[in-house]
């Protein structure tokens, strides 16, 4: 196949900053996407519905005028946020989510949940005004190793969450093991998850393999073969819990490149493309507009984009950075080949 055309795609996971870094990549993100859900972990976090419309507008100011794109907004969750800001978020035209990190569990959860108790009764509202839960899945505890931190998440902390509330719609965020995946499938429909061009990629090799790759470090961290296995036949099969969630987290390259570099992979620039590559090489390019443009608005309740796009299969390098003032943004696979692009 040399060219395929889909219904436009959205993001169901994405990170923008703001400032002059918003300004950077906010056009990558709406060349190709007509929607993205985005993330509240600023510094301060968005944690009230004005904070939200106050972020909506300054990611609407930032996109260029030949683009159309919707900002999908959410809530961060703390120990302290009050049950009435979750029904204002229901009556917001501008707030869709509310999102769970744990304390500690990645870039700016400092002020996440310490004890999911504390915000039980924030579920409580959620479910009953129908607000999707979007969870950061890792616990935290220092005897817990990296590498095992969604695995023991899904294990014992997911389940009471459904458990108590079976009918809060849940997505299991950034999936980068065979467990959730099994979990997920198993669950009820209720329970959905996304998942990020990196881990369809690379294994924990594309990190720790012949010297230290920073661009490729992000939270949760990519995993061992078996798991991208798993993630590749997931995301591929059409099932209708899977969908498209890029996770892209952009950091200056200073703070990429350090002692203590920051989490988080930039695939904005060439998303839809480097989908599109995966599936094409799993054979599956046929079930990209699935994965793309249905599942996540089907599971939002959200109408599909009627636009469509048109990916070809022509060789070209993806840049080494992107300006950001003075500094640069390294984006992912900086400076290599991929073989399929959007059609402007």
């Amino acid at each position: 196949m040399e060219q395929i055309t889909i219904t436009r795609p959205d993001d169901w996971h994405l990170h923008v900053r703001t400032g002059a870094m918003l300004k950077t990549v906010i056009p990558h993100t709406a060349r190709q996407f007509a929607r993205a859900i985005i993330m509240p972990n600023l510094n301060p976090p968005i944690t009230t519905v004005k904070l939200a419309e106050n972020y909506y507008q300054e990611i609407i100011q930032a996109v260029p005028e030949n683009l159309k794109f919707q900002p999908l907004m959410t809530l961060y969750l703390t120990d302290t946020i009050h049950v009435s800001e979750i029904k204002v978020a229901a009556a917001s035209p501008y707030v869709f989510a509310c999102k769970l990190y744990p304390a500690g569990a990645t870039t700016n959860s400092d002020s996440g949940v310490t004890q999911l108790d504390n915000i039980f009764p924030i579920f409580e509202a959620m479910q009953k005004h129908d607000i999707p839960l979007l969870i950061h899945g890792e616990i935290t505890t220092p005897e817990c190793d990296i590498f095992d931190r969604e695995r023991v998440f899904v294990d014992k902390i997911l389940p009471k969450i459904i458990a108590d509330f079976p009918e809060l719609r849940i997505v299991l965020e950034h999936v980068t093991t065979e467990e959730a995946v099994q979990f997920v499938h198993a669950a009820s429909k209720k329970i959905a998850a996304t998942i990020t061009p990196q881990h369809l990629m690379f294994n924990r090799n594309a990190i720790l393999a012949g010297g230290i790759r920073p661009h490729h470090y992000c939270l949760p961290i990519i995993k061992r073969e078996q798991h991208r296995l798993a993630l590749i036949a997931a995301a591929t099969s059409g099932h209708p819990k899977f969908f498209l969630g890029t996770d892209s987290a952009p950091h200056l390259q200073f703070k990429k490149e350090n002692s203590c570099g920051c989490a988080g992979c930039y695939s904005a620039h060439a998303a839809i493309e480097l989908y599109a590559e995966i599936f094409a090489s799993s054979n599956n390019l046929s079930n990209l507009e699935t994965f793309a443009s249905f599942n996540g608005p089907d599971f939002y309740k959200l109408p599909r984009n009627t636009e469509k796009i048109t990916l070809r299969r022509n060789n070209w390098i993806i840049p080494g950075y992107y300006s950001v003032n003075n500094d640069h943004l390294i984006p992912l696979k900086a400076g290599e080949a991929i073989s399929w692009q959007l059609s402007e």
